[in-house]
């Protein structure tokens, strides 16, 4: 099964979600199933689910299931990331790339920055 291997990056405070890692590198098969679920068994599944190109939308979702360590409503709001965080794709603002449905290649560099401040 071919695999995907991307960077992905957080700033402006939200890498405190992810255990304080401001960088991580994140294997993705190239093919998940069609109905994003993130278990080990479902990634590991040849032929028992159907299975699509992994995505960014799929991407945000493993993120949240498998790597937050806390306070997954800060990151996710109805399936998507929320409001107020800027998300890049290979230095490109992910809304000129399609968004959730940006096909995520080997190699992709994808940042996650909080635009949201407290005080």
């Amino acid at each position: 099964m071919s695999q995907l291997s991307l960077k992905v990056e957080f700033g402006g405070g939200i890498e405190l979600l992810f255990s304080k890692k401001h960088t991580i590198t994140v294997e993705l098969p190239a093919l998940v199933p069609t109905d994003d679920s993130t278990d080990d068994q479902s990634l590991m599944e040849d032929t028992a689910k159907e299975k699509k190109p992994a995505n960014l939308a799929y991407l945000v979702l493993y993120l949240r299931d498998r790597l937050l360590t806390e306070r997954a409503e800060l990151f996710v709001e109805n399936g998507t990331v929320r409001p107020g965080i800027l998300v890049l794709v290979n230095d490109t603002d992910w809304q000129l790339e399609g968004e959730g449905d940006y096909e995520l290649k080997d190699k992709d560099n994808i940042v996650f920055i909080s635009t949201l401040h407290g005080g």
